[in-house]
């Protein structure tokens, strides 16, 4: 599927007005968040999950505390 989205000026910055049917799909509506993953292939747009941004968090601050210890075990 591919759709042209027009970006428009919403106050000072500049915003894309996603249509029904791609909120639809990504199960989101006003008010809700989203994530917004660069991967290989492009931009990816998720559903704001909570539970997995904190999982993330704390997994970067285990990382960031064992760094040493991570790049030993990975040799």
């Amino acid at each position: 599927m591919v759709q042209k989205l027009k970006l428009t000026q919403i106050g000072n910055s500049i915003g894309v007005v996603l249509p029904k049917d791609l909120l639809a799909k990504l199960r989101v509506g006003k008010g809700d968040s989203i994530t917004v993953t660069e991967t290989p292939n492009g931009l990816q747009l998720t559903p704001w999950d909570e539970v997995k941004q904190s999982q993330l968090e704390a997994a970067e601050r285990i990382m960031r505390k064992n760094r040493d210890m991570l790049r030993k075990l990975a040799q």
